[in-house]
């Protein structure tokens, strides 16, 4: 008496039913069982984009510095230096970030610098 069926028989037939001598392929491959495969899709990095801030001839170096160090969370030093590439050169990185990051860090600079009635223009760009 068994207890459990025989699964060697239904393994070996694979879902098809072309186990070996039923005709099913013709012998070419007959009851080899093949090992499915999942191929895991990594997820694709965002696209990353610079905030660049702008030099201009208004807007006091200690507000940029600020700026810096509150929205963009530089020390003192960093900030510094940030400020400083932005007004010699006319244009200055302020980090890198996801598009919808870099989009807030934008508008909340802008926005500030409206509120204090400084010209400092952000923008972003892709890196």
């Amino acid at each position: 008496m068994r207890l459990f069926p025989d699964v060697s028989a239904h393994v070996a037939a694979g879902p098809e039913g072309d186990g070996p001598g039923d005709g099913g392929d013709g012998g070419n491959g007959g009851g080899q069982i093949g090992i499915a495969t999942r191929t895991r899709t990594k997820p694709k990095k965002p696209s990353q984009f610079k905030v660049l801030m702008l030099n201009d001839d208004y807007t006091p170096m200690e507000f940029v510095v600020m700026v810096l160090k509150g929205f963009f969370r530089m020390d003192m030093e960093q900030a510094t230096q940030v400020m400083l590439h932005v007004h010699q050169r006319g244009v200055g990185v302020c980090g890198i970030y996801p598009y919808e990051i870099a989009e807030t860090k934008v508008t909340q600079v802008m926005d500030f610098a409206r509120q204090n009635q400084h010209p400092l223009q952000c923008t972003l760009e892709k890196a």
